[in-house]
């Protein structure tokens, strides 16, 4: 019963009226496969949508999935005489993709949940369809992971890459500059850069579309590969450039202008300028479209094989989606659900408790399930404070280790993280790596500073202290699959900072002596919280 007469399929003009008889249960079974893979892991793909719509770097993901069954549809024609066969290495790799879905979800990272989830969805067809099929499809395929919301980790970087530019532009332009973390001053006044001047909408957008072009434009591998790096390099230039001439604009306005209307006109219509721009030049070497091509008579289907399609391709792959939701059941058996009731640290000689903290500073933890922030000083009377954020029964919206953890926020009105790195430092005899910040108190606009603190940030996480965000999810998902809980708690040990030179090496030993002294009272103050051991 062939399905296409190759008379026929020869004189295709991309139109296919009918679904042929060798597709309907293939295709049926991929439809089924991905619907069952969207309801078991509704969670993920809800949290998916909910970043769309609230993130404009990410809106672009609504229409990901419309443009990939396009041009799905645009290869109708070729595919229409292609066997569907079940591959059966992608039944391992989506395994691999399942596996990588439960670890995501064990310390709640949406961003390899996500992955994982888009990773299933794509495998399924050639876990379904086979491998030459995928391999016909790999673009629209593979444009799907677009929808995908990952890139804020590249933030921080491209902040500092857009810091380092604009000062230099500054100061080439012979406007004198003083520069602190990601705050600088100029005799206008003072500017900070924050999330939204990191350029990573911008990035994503022009990435995402210049993909799409030259896929669509270019025949050859070397013109879509130096269009994509086209399309990575020209809106990094050209957000340096906005964040440079905001600047400029509110210097020589006396800060009245391009300050409310910097998205408006330096953010998308600037981007979308300088983009219309590079699509201009790159459609001026666009390739002719290629003829279409007759099947080849070897790849027409037989008649026999239609009606033996093995439904088993469908099966195995529904037990790899379900395996990761049994195995977080029977972990979640022994899960500690009591309120947590945060124990105070036992304060003893040379230090004693004060009063109240030494700052009004208060780090930005999220959701914690308790906190505790209290104040110390040594014998000789300098202060220091502590501030414990304790975790259990972690989620999506509640854990320990999230990039909305921070010291200080972006647009915080009073204080900034000025400085950050990291410090070797002793905990109970063993050797840990802390994150080190200054945080400055200021007023936006002005020049002076007031308050400055010096800051230790590290986690306890499955009875360990690291300061490693990786370790810590790490850790905390062996703590789970072990029985030991997700408790886990943030840590901040800071104390003020004075301008003479010497200021951060004596507030630095300062912090050390506490947690020489005060380690083991910390240490047990966290596993009584805990409870057990």
């Amino acid at each position: 019963m062939p399905v296409v007469p190759e008379h026929e399929d020869a004189r295709m003009t991309g139109s296919i009226r009918s679904i042929p008889a060798h597709w309907r249960r293939p295709l049926a079974a991929l439809v089924l496969l991905q619907a069952a893979i969207l309801a078991i892991y509704w969670h993920s793909a809800w949290g998916m949508a909910m970043i769309w719509a609230r993130s404009d770097t990410y809106a672009h993901g609504f229409v990901v999935p419309f443009i990939a069954l396009w041009l799905v549809w645009r290869q109708r024609a070729a595919l229409a005489p292609m066997v569907p066969r079940p591959g059966r290495l992608a039944w391992l790799l989506m395994a691999g993709a399942a596996a990588l879905w439960l670890a995501g979800d064990l310390v709640s990272v949406n961003a390899a949940t996500q992955l994982a989830l888009m990773m299933l969805i794509v495998l399924s067809v050639p876990a379904v369809l086979g491998w030459r099929i995928t391999r016909a499809l790999a673009f629209p395929l593979g444009f799907l992971f677009f929808a995908v919301p990952i890139g804020d980790f590249l933030m921080p970087r491209l902040m500092e890459w857009t810091a380092d530019f604009t000062v230099l532009a500054l100061r080439v332009s012979g406007i004198p500059v003083y520069r602190e973390g990601l705050q600088f001053i100029i005799p206008s006044g003072t500017w900070s850069v924050v999330e939204a001047c990191s350029g990573i909408r911008y990035l994503i957008a022009s990435v995402t579309v210049g993909c799409l072009f030259a896929y669509l434009s270019y025949h050859s591998m070397r013109k879509r590969m130096v269009f994509i790096g086209v399309a990575i390099v020209v809106p990094l230039v050209a957000n340096w450039l906005r964040a440079y001439l905001i600047v400029m604009l509110g210097h020589f306005s006396g800060n009245t202008i391009a300050t409310g209307v910097d998205h408006l006109i330096y953010g998308w219509l600037f981007f979308g300028l300088v983009i219309g721009i590079m699509f201009l030049i790159g459609a001026r070497w666009v390739d002719p479209t290629p003829p279409l091509k007759a099947p080849v008579p070897g790849s027409l289907v037989e008649t026999s094989y239609s009606n033996r399609w093995p439904w088993f391709a469908l099966s195995l792959p529904f037990v790899v989606v379900l395996a990761p939701h049994a195995v977080l059941a029977i972990m979640n058996l022994g899960t500690k659900t009591a309120p947590v009731q945060l124990a105070r640290p036992i304060v003893a000689a040379p230090w004693h408790a004060a009063a109240m903290p030494p700052s009004t500073w208060v780090p930005a933890f999220q959701n914690a399930s308790a906190e505790l922030h209290m104040g110390l000083a040594d014998a000789q009377g300098r202060p220091l404070g502590l501030h414990v954020s304790y975790y259990r029964q972690q989620n999506y919206e509640r854990k320990l280790v999230s990039s909305e953890n921070v010291l200080v926020r972006s647009l915080d009105p009073v204080w900034a993280r000025v400085a950050s790195g990291s410090a070797n430092v002793q905990m109970q005899g063993r050797a840990l790596r802390v994150d080190s910040a200054v945080i400055r108190q200021h007023a936006r606009g002005m020049v002076g500073a007031g308050e400055r603190l010096l800051a230790w940030r590290f986690y306890w996480v499955h009875g360990t202290f690291t300061a490693s965000d990786y370790a810590g999810k790490i850790q905390g998902a062996l703590g789970r699959i072990s029985g030991w809980g997700d408790d886990g708690a943030n840590i901040v040990v800071y104390t003020p900072l004075s301008d003479v030179k010497e200021a951060e090496a004596d507030a630095s030993a300062l912090l050390q002596s506490y947690l020489d002294s005060q380690g083991d009272a910390l240490t047990q103050a966290l596993r009584q919280t805990r409870g057990r051991d």
